[in-house]
């Protein structure tokens, strides 16, 4: 795949899991707390200084009590539809 694309991708995904972190009314403090990780991991994340992968993503969804799977059908819908 073409870099550019994986690059609008990522964005995406960042998009998404920062909204669903807010959607259960977690801080990036409080999100960093429950990962075990500190605060400048979620933000590095979310700002794209760091890629997460896969069981990372799995991770904060259910952490933030998102069904990992409709997480995923969201995102793919998002990509599907800025093709």
């Amino acid at each position: 795949m073409n870099k550019s694309i994986w690059k609008h991708n990522y964005k995406v995904l960042r998009k998404e899991l920062k909204r669903i972190r807010k959607n259960a009314g977690l801080t990036q403090t409080q999100l960093a707390v429950l990962l075990e990780k500190h605060q400048s991991h979620v933000a590095k994340y979310e700002l794209g200084e760091r890629n997460l992968d896969y069981l990372e993503v799995i991770n904060v969804c259910n952490l933030c009590g998102v069904v990992p799977e409709d997480f995923m059908k969201i995102f793919r819908m998002l990509i599907d539809k800025e093709k």
